[in-house]
């Protein structure tokens, strides 16, 4: 049976449906409230689970064109940086510090865990990279670049499909666990100890349903500054590739962002409006969310062989565990670590729009926390990728893994 396909002013009907189905389904089972499962993880599992079932039974075949998923997430991460002043930089310190050094000891385990286990089960140690750090901290987009590295350099078989299943893996139970994950630290955490790290009140990403003041124009103007992010950062992104310096497109219009807000700042020529920053990156968050998960084909997943799902089942049992006693502890063991905690569970595994909303759920319920919401983006964007191709590249030169 030919597909059902969707254009994209139908897939974004069917994303925004979806989005509002997953908050519905949110408010009225108390199991998704406690658990703090982010709305668009709800909607969208819960629409490609219903087209997997139809699919099953009578081959009826929905196929999602989504041209503007792309544009969604990168005017997230421009909101982002335009949300990052230099001040706001600087609170980071020995705390940034602290949650990198976290956050490099889980690519190195994710990797030992990936190569242990592939050998163990004698497959190519190639595979673990790729069920390690490259898909489940890196996503899609770095298991792409190093799958093609894979089967150019070392003719691994499979090596693209391998890396997007594994990769699609992470960024659904990256939205499943950090929600849990929360759940229980919190309920560690004395009232006391909850008081003492609250704010009095939510700022930018921390509650997206705050009521923010905002005006048409002020509206337009911010959308105006995103949208010449995306312009400069993907030429920027293009300009550089293939250089050393090559980065990401999202990275690129991330620190465009960045640029843009604090030079604008100093020269006191316009003030951007962080309403109405959250407001627009809150709205490309959701609706990118929901589009990769609504439009996942779960079929496929279902039938990965065996030793791949042995392996990433492990790796997200290992994230858990990190997250819980080693985020949390080496972050403070308070409110703002287990939002934190979260949060690492969503780009350890998925990705970073995935650790906001970890954290949105979260903070929506319990209050909001200023610290996370400036070292999960910082850390998930700037520094992740570029530390995990240290690490990648450090693990190929051992000496049990074939030579390119």
């Amino acid at each position: 049976m030919d597909p059902f396909v969707l254009n994209p002013y139908a897939t974004l009907v069917a994303a925004s449906v979806t989005l509002l189905f997953g908050r519905w389904l949110t408010q009225r089972i108390p199991f998704l409230q406690n658990f703090n499962i982010p709305e668009p993880v709800t909607g969208g599992l819960m629409v490609a689970g219903i087209l997997a079932l139809a699919f099953l039974a009578t081959g009826f075949n929905v196929h999602f064109e989504t041209p503007l998923q792309t544009p969604f997430m990168l005017a997230f991460f421009a909101s982002i940086g335009l949300g990052a002043d230099i001040q706001t930089l600087r609170r980071g310190g020995k705390v940034l510090i602290w949650f990198i050094c976290a956050v490099v000891a889980l690519l190195i385990i994710q990797n030992i865990v990936g190569v242990g286990l592939a050998l163990l089960l004698d497959q190519n140690p190639l595979i673990g990279l790729i069920t390690g750090s490259i898909t489940l901290s890196g996503g899609h987009g770095t298991g792409a670049a190093w799958s093609e590295i894979f089967v150019q350099n070392y003719h691994l078989v499979g090596a693209r499909e391998l890396a997007q299943a594994s990769a699609t893996f992470g960024l659904i139970l990256g939205g499943l666990i950090g929600g849990p994950v929360a759940h229980t630290l919190i309920a560690r955490i004395s009232a006391d100890r909850m008081k003492e790290t609250l704010p009095d009140a939510p700022l930018g990403f921390d509650d997206p349903d705050a009521t923010q003041p905002t005006t048409v124009f002020s509206l337009i103007e911010t959308f105006a500054l995103v949208s010449l992010c995306l312009l400069i950062g993907m030429a920027a992104e293009e300009a550089l590739r293939g250089t050393a310096f090559a980065l990401p497109t999202f990275v690129c219009v991330l620190l465009v962002g960045v640029v843009l807000r604090n030079a604008l700042s100093f020269s006191k020529w316009h003030k951007v409006c962080d309403q109405e920053v959250s407001l627009l990156g809150n709205f490309s968050l959701s609706l990118f969310l929901v589009t990769a998960l609504m439009s996942l084909r779960l079929v496929e997943l279902a039938s990965l062989a065996l030793p791949l799902i042995t392996i990433l089942a492990v790796q997200t049992v290992i994230m858990a565990l990190f997250a819980m006693f080693v985020t949390f502890r080496i972050m403070g063991a308070n409110y703002d670590a287990a939002v934190l905690a979260a949060g690492h569970c969503g780009f350890g595994l998925g990705a970073t729009p995935t650790a906001i909303a970890n954290m949105q759920a979260i903070t929506h319920r319990y209050g909001p926390s200023h610290l996370a919401f400036l070292l999960v983006p910082l850390t998930g964007a700037l520094f992740l990728d570029l530390l995990n191709a240290i690490c990648i590249k450090a693990f190929l030169l051992l000496p049990f893994f074939p030579q390119p």
